[in-house]
């Protein structure tokens, strides 16, 4: 691939992104704001979905299919890399643990209305 200003730039963005989400403190917050961002997706959409009563059963089966393909994404994967030493913590990507994030806080805000329900 040819290297032009744009990808250069796109490049050295990456790289300043990933240095900046090497702090722990950072990385935490990201996934303690998809978590939280998942908790109100999982709100709007009992919401949503609840008012109409008529996509209650679609909505359903599509939220437990995305779930069961985010569990096979995320813990299906061996993030460990050949050669490296089984005392080692195993390292898996931001995306990946944001995602898993969204994914709790969406069945969590689920479960919750189906308490406040009481179904």
């Amino acid at each position: 691939m040819q290297r032009t200003r744009l990808s250069t730039l796109f490049d050295t963005a990456n790289n300043q992104l990933n240095r900046w989400l090497f702090n722990p403190w950072r990385r935490i917050s990201i996934i303690v704001i998809s978590l939280l961002g998942g908790n109100f997706f999982g709100v709007a959409i009992a919401a949503i979905a609840g008012q109409a009563a008529q996509q209650d059963v679609t909505i359903a089966i599509v939220l437990v299919i995305l779930s069961e393909l985010l569990n096979r994404l995320i813990y299906g994967r061996n993030w460990r890399r050949r050669g490296q030493p089984p005392e080692e913590p195993l390292t898996v990507p931001l995306f990946y643990e944001s995602l898993n994030a969204f994914k709790i806080g969406t069945i969590y805000a689920l479960i919750l209305e189906a308490f406040k329900l009481g179904s």
